[in-house]
């Protein structure tokens, strides 16, 4: 077992002005909402972050301009720094609202931390999740009302090491049920301990009865992948039990280099963009204590991209081909194979409907085009059993239109002439009783763009 995990970098990083940030709203059935690994915008359509985070509770003048500049290079997200007062001076509910009005200008979907429960247990002066709590409940005014644009992620890496970081799921439900009992009905975000990065699998082996503890079933799971995750087994075994699971995750903090070991960048990306999960890299600018290497751009300018910025944003699988702008601010571009952008039609194909009851030991498969442009489009496919588990299967159709596959994920594929079968992958196989996996494809098209009939077969 690796010796210490320091996800955090909170600790390290050089604190500055104080303010803060904050956001989540709070009203009823409005927001992001969860449909089993996907997270679903206020429109009801699939979202996937793709982002980085600010630190604006040191660098609050820099907020203004630093949210330009990221939504200027691609992203579609910023996980925002906030402090509840235990560590750092609380942000207040005007500075939150000056925040969540800042990322809506920008065209942004604000995810917003509190910082102060960084590694609680071995962190002196660190916040509880309760604390957290109470700062959410102290700003709610700020809140409530912008579902549709901000993700509440209750406290950061909240415990760090050792015996306390078994404590986590107990006060994550207790802090989720609180949250929801305060009247928050928009989404919530949990960070796993260990400083992160889970590497005691409390997260994941519990993740399923923290699920089931909101009320909303409106809760996605944040690991933050530093030196613990080093080679691309550990990361695909991770994010693969999640999809497994049926549960959201997101890679809410990662980097190229850190303290603790040598993270696999390329798989993180590469994984992410293959599952459909949401990635938010650590961090924009300002990081101190040994690991500015970790800064994206030098001295918050966009000009001044670090090798991990270019990386990042302009590398394979980084945020300049993957982002698509949250539909709720009317995004209509989506990436081509080839990283450019081109318009997607007013009135994208809509999905192939589904018997609402599948057959009993068999599966159903529902085929949506989720982006489509002049040349190519993208596809996913909802794979769901029927009223008996099944540990199988089998998806097929025949291309109506010559359509080809440039890309494929999370399944099996293969060809023959105008006919496709796609098997499970490894990890998606065994679905429970009317529980769904999904994947997904890029192919090119002609004039046409016709669906093709699906069939699923189980065993």
């Amino acid at each position: 077992m690796k010796a210490k995990w320091w996800g955090g970098l909170a600790a390290v990083l050089t604190a500055a002005a104080a303010v803060v940030t904050l956001a989540q709203p709070a009203q009823a059935a409005a927001g992001f909402t969860v449909s089993g690994t996907r997270i679903l915008d206020a429109n009801g359509n699939t979202f996937v972050m793709r982002g980085v985070n600010h630190a604006h509770t040191w660098y609050a003048s820099q907020t203004s301009k630093s949210l330009a500049d990221i939504k200027a290079l691609g992203a579609n997200t910023v996980r925002v720094v906030l402090a509840s007062g235990q560590r750092w001076t609380a942000n207040s509910a005007s500075d939150v609202s000056n925040v969540i009005t800042q990322c809506k200008a920008n065209r942004l979907i604000c995810v917003l931390e509190v910082h102060d429960t960084t590694g609680y247990g071995e962190q002196s002066g660190a916040a509880t999740l309760a604390q957290a709590v109470d700062y959410w409940i102290s700003v709610k005014s700020a809140l409530t009302g912008q579902e549709n644009f901000v993700i509440l992620n209750i406290g950061n890496e909240p415990y760090g090491n050792g015996t306390a970081s078994t404590s986590w799921t107990a006060d994550t439900k207790s802090a989720i049920s609180r949250l929801r009992a305060a009247g928050f009905q928009h989404q919530i975000m949990v960070d796993a301990p260990n400083w992160g990065q889970d590497w005691q699998f409390i997260m994941r082996d519990n993740a399923a009865s923290v699920f089931a503890a909101d009320p909303n079933r409106n809760t996605v799971f944040s690991i933050h992948m530093y030196g613990v995750f080093d080679t691309a087994a550990e990361i695909n075994d991770y994010l693969g039990r999640f999809q497994t699971a049926g549960l959201p995750i997101v890679v809410g903090e990662f980097g190229h280099n850190h303290s603790d070991g040598n993270p696999d960048e390329d798989t993180i990306l590469a994984t992410s963009q293959q599952l459909g999960i949401g990635y938010l890299g650590w961090s924009w600018s300002g990081n101190g204590g040994g690991v500015e290497y970790l800064d994206m751009v030098t001295n918050f300018d966009p000009a001044q991209l670090t090798s991990w910025g270019q990386r990042l944003f302009n590398g394979a699988n980084g945020i300049k081909a993957t982002s698509k702008e949250a539909s709720v601010y009317g995004g209509t571009t989506s990436p081509s194979p080839s990283g450019s952008s081109s318009p997607s039609p007013s009135n994208p194909p809509s999905p192939s409907t589904s018997p609402s009851n599948p057959p009993a030991g068999g599966c159903t498969a529902a085929y949506t085009v989720t982006n489509d442009w002049t040349s190519g489009f993208q596809g996913n496919v909802t794979v769901k059993a029927g009223s008996s588990a099944i540990n199988s299967w089998t998806v097929t159709w025949t291309w109506p239109n010559g359509q080809r596959f440039t890309n494929t994920w999370n399944a099996t594929v293969t060809t023959s002439g105008e006919t496709v079968t796609a098997r499970n992958a490894a990890y998606n196989g065994k679905l429970a009783a009317g529980a769904e996996t999904s994947w997904g494809f890029t192919a090119s098209r002609g004039a046409t763009n016709s669906k093709p009939a699906v069939t699923c077969a189980a065993a």
